[in-house]
């Protein structure tokens, strides 16, 4: 196989003849994010810094090993800086044991097509990674025997929900200590699967050291501890390797100051800034904690909060906020609503529970799934949730429960522009570890992939919707057992979001829309309850007046809201701004 086709040698254009019996000189490796420049390989700093410095706009290129990166930051230190990261190495010995122990839930396995090469992509997307060209995974896979991309898939559905990229050194430059190195390490963060990020380490591993490699190096940032973790317990140890960047917009964090940009937006906010500076629209922070934003083209410039903006009125926000409210209003337009009651805080609640079998509680005022109880049904468990609710507000609506599946459909200009069914937490057992300790890691993995939006609580609901199932917090939950420890789908308290939009049938379309219309409001997320995504049949639960829309990526929420508020000032290209290639555990 021609091992010149992924990678580019210095800048002329001479191929390598030379690959066995010596190292190849200036090499340069493309995996779409950017290039991966070996400074080893370079005699002439000079030359090096060269190359840095011709990093194309908008990505972002990473130089590892070069021989005197002090020096090479000193040919050009307006342009070029020490990237605050660890290099960690796993150097292989005969005692190490690198099998793999058999994964739970999904199993890893080399790229198979074009297909798993845009789910990695996603994958990418969900970890807040900017993807690279399918192409260019797709060329290197084929082309590149020097690049490994390997692959995490889930047993029952075959989805990809993890991905690596390993380095041959050798086969790439005839390197003389046999290295090899892991890049982009991602795990889906909705994927409630324990050990994904250490299976594919591990077996990226095996790979290079039955080659015959002497080592695995990676880079992770300084700050990020729960990779770093990870990977110290594998085995490995920090070395001192440095990388040296460019100083580009997308490095800027790296080496200046911090002050309240975009970049201190929540992953709600942020989406919406993005979209908007990809189309020359200036975005002024105004609030980073609360999401608040000034957005201004021409003479146009409007507030928002996150997705909330000037254009939705008080009295249509008011109608939201108060869910007795809008129970009465989509129902008068023709909507179906469950069977529900204000509370009395008295017997005839309970004789509304005894007539329905089973309700759920919720404040009538309030968001992120606070003061909720699904599945309340018996006397106890109603005045435990009563009282719950009533610590939010306290007018408290209880309502019988339907059966279904958490339905959020985001609604923007009259448009149904995604559809996402919304799952409660739920985790995955291994034999070893208790309920406690695997719902505190699939918390850590759902508050680092939400930006600590999403979080599992150990609270008393969570206790007792796990004693349902006749366990407790301190029981050890049996190998590849699901366990669901939330009743509620809400994101907030770590729910899951899968997306529907391509399948949702018309007529829950059409209902979300009516029901936005009703409300008077332009921009909502409307919440039903539905059997079947497929089928027609359904149950209103809510609207939502500031909807999250990176919650459905790939889905053109964003795009839509900024169409919604700029009509007329068209979207430019999707422009291709690779992110800082990371690894994650």
């Amino acid at each position: 196989m021609n091992h010149t086709e992924a990678i580019t040698l210095g800048l002329h254009d001479a191929s390598p003849q030379h690959l066995v019996e010596e190292m190849s000189d200036d090499v340069v490796l493309e995996l779409g994010w950017g290039r991966l420049i070996f400074g080893q390989t370079f005699a002439d700093p000079d030359k090096l810094a060269a190359v840095l410095q011709q990093e194309v706009r908008g990505r972002r290129d990473i130089c590892i090993y070069a021989r005197e990166s002090h020096v090479l930051v000193a040919k050009s230190p307006a342009e070029l800086f020490i990237d605050p990261s660890h290099t960690y190495r796993w150097r292989f010995s005969a005692d190490d044991d690198v099998t793999d122990p058999r994964p739970i839930g999904f199993s890893v396995r080399p790229l198979r097509d074009k297909a798993e090469a845009d789910a990695m992509n996603r994958v990418y997307v969900r970890c807040g990674m900017v993807p690279a060209p399918t192409e260019v995974i797709w060329n290197n896979h084929l082309h590149a025997d020097a690049v490994e991309y390997l692959v995490a898939v889930r047993d029952d559905d075959d989805s990809v929900v993890g991905t690596v990229t390993g380095v041959d050194h050798k086969r790439l430059f005839n390197d003389p200590e046999d290295g090899s190195s892991l890049w982009t390490l991602a795990v889906d963060p909705t994927a409630s699967l324990p050990g994904i990020g250490a299976s594919l380490t591990r077996t990226l591993a095996q790979l290079f050291r039955d080659r015959g490699r002497a080592y695995l190096d990676l880079s992770v940032a300084y700050d990020n501890a729960a990779a770093i973790a990870l990977y110290e317990k594998l085995g490995f140890q920090r070395v001192p390797v440095l990388a040296v960047k460019r100083k580009n917009a997308i490095n800027e964090p790296l080496f200046t100051p911090a002050s309240e940009t975009v970049d201190d937006l929540n992953p709600y906010a942020r989406i919406i800034a993005d979209e908007a500076m990809r189309r020359g629209i200036h975005v002024e922070v105004l609030d980073a904690e609360t999401g608040e934003m000034r957005l201004s083209h021409g003479g146009r410039s409007v507030v928002t909060r996150e997705s909330l903006s000037e254009y939705t009125s008080a009295v249509a926000m008011s109608r939201c906020d108060d869910k007795r409210l809008t129970r009465r209003i989509v129902s008068e337009a023709g909507i179906v609503v469950p069977k529900g009651r204000l509370a009395t805080f008295d017997a005839e609640d309970h004789a509304f529970l005894a007539d329905v079998g089973d309700v759920v509680v919720k404040p009538t005022r309030g968001e992120q799934g606070k003061g909720i109880t699904v599945g309340v049904d018996g006397p106890e468990a109603l005045d435990a949730a009563l009282a719950r609710a009533r610590e939010q507000h306290p007018e408290v609506l209880i309502e019988q429960r339907a059966v279904g599946d958490d339905l959020r459909l985001v609604v923007i200009d009259g448009k149904v522009v995604a559809a996402a069914l919304r799952k409660p937490a739920e985790v995955v057992g291994t034999g070893k570890h208790t309920v406690r300790e695997l719902i505190e890691t699939q918390s850590r993995r759902r508050a680092a992939a939400t930006g600590g939006e999403s979080r599992i609580p150990l609270d008393a609901v969570t206790e007792s919707t796990v004693a349902e199932a006749g366990l407790s917090f301190d029981d050890v939950l049996d190998e590849g057992v699901r366990l669901r420890v939330r009743r509620a789908a809400n994101l907030h308290q770590g729910g899951t979001i899968h997306d529907v939009t391509a399948k949702v049938h018309p007529e829950l379309c059409r209902v979300a829309v009516v029901a936005a219309e009703a409300i008077g409001i332009p921009v909502t997320g409307i919440d039903l309850l539905v059997p079947d995504v497929t089928r027609d049949e359904y149950v209103f639960v809510e609207a939502n007046e500031r909807p999250g829309l990176a919650n459905h990526e790939p889905q053109p929420t964003a795009q839509a809201f900024v169409d919604f508020l700029f009509p007329g000032q068209p979207g430019l290209p999707q422009a291709w701004t690779p992110a800082e290639p990371r690894t994650e555990g």
